[in-house]
């Protein structure tokens, strides 16, 4: 029967389910990510691994799990992993889309709030005992309803993020490399360049994957384009931004707040960012809801039994694979 190796403790319906096939599983079994040396030991006789984002898939990983013949990686973004070499060596590699949409654009939605209505310094202002009273000027903070929200990728998550914007009345802005005409007719989503988003728009939400053509896509030049009363959400990956520059834009007024889930080089960031009012800084936790997390571990078990099973896993991402067979 495969082996199968899952890197990190996972909700445990998806393990119930190779078990039940009769797949042997092995878990880490410390809180943290596998040390490198602990990875590549471990795969060297596995048929299948369960991967986290922190887990470096790469030539080095496949010289070692030569019988590796799927990867189920949990989590959308695929950045951790060489899909040219897995691809290649014909490896199936798979991820997690669609069941944490909602949990990641409720969670974009928390930190706009968070920032605009200062909701993180005002509960350490009560916290240490600082409230004497109700103040006309005290903590005053942006209102959403009828302002211009833009969204940075309309894919999956920034779709649901953008329906989500209904409510309020918005005029919402996005960009992406592809049309999204879905979006452009149900929400209304008006189309527009990368700049006219930045400089129109009073909230901006990112949404995109991290590629070559993504990082660092916010940067000195954009962050100065935008308003001076604008907030910028990242739920999507850390080096999309150019946290430097993010930093000096924060702290010289380029831009009003910023809400982050992710860094650019998790789990380091900026250190200055901690000392920013106008910042609200979460530990990468968009998918982090008991939905979400139990429907990416079925989905990566589901994954691994279509393959071995003889069918195509549902979530391929390097179809090219097939090509290999």
């Amino acid at each position: 029967m495969p082996k199968i190796l899952v890197t990190r403790k996972i909700i445990e319906d998806g393990i119930n389910l190779l078990l039940s096939k009769g797949y042997e599983v092995e878990i880490n079994p410390h809180n943290r990510p596998l040390t490198r040396e602990e990875l590549l030991e471990r795969i060297k006789d596995k048929d299948a691994v369960i991967t986290q984002l922190v887990d470096r898939v790469d030539k080095d990983f496949f010289d070692v799990g030569k019988n590796v013949k799927i990867v189920a990686n949990y989590a959308v973004g695929y950045d951790n992993i060489d899909l040219e070499e897995a691809t290649r060596r014909g490896v199936y590699i798979t991820n997690t889309p669609n069941v944490l949409n909602n949990a990641t654009a409720e969670l974009a939605w928390t930190l706009l709030f968070s920032v605009a209505r200062r909701v993180i310094v005002a509960d350490r202002f009560m916290r240490t005992g600082q409230y004497k009273g109700w103040d006309p000027l005290l903590f005053l903070g942006k209102e959403i309803t009828g302002k211009t929200l833009g969204i940075i990728g309309m894919g999956r998550i920034g779709f649901t993020f953008a329906k989500m914007s209904k409510g309020f009345n918005m005029r919402v802005l996005y960009y992406d490399i592809y049309r999204n005409e879905t979006a452009e007719k149900e929400i209304p989503a008006e189309y527009v360049d990368l700049d006219t988003l930045l400089k129109e728009s009073d909230f901006i939400s990112i949404h995109v994957p991290l590629t070559s053509q993504t990082r660092h896509l916010i940067s000195e030049r954009e962050l100065k384009l935008m308003k001076n009363s604008a907030i910028i959400i990242n739920t999507s990956r850390g080096p999309v931004v150019d946290e430097k520059a993010l930093v000096k834009a924060l702290k010289e007024g380029w831009i009003w707040g910023a809400g982050l889930d992710v860094y650019e080089r998790e789990p380091d960031f900026e250190p200055e960012l901690s000392q920013l009012e106008n910042v609200v800084m979460l530990p990468h936790i968009g998918s982090a809801t008991e939905e979400a997390r139990r429907g990416m571990s079925i989905l990566c078990a589901e994954n691994i039994i279509d393959f071995f099973d003889g069918r195509i896993p549902r979530t391929l991402v390097n179809k090219e694979v097939l090509n290999k067979r």
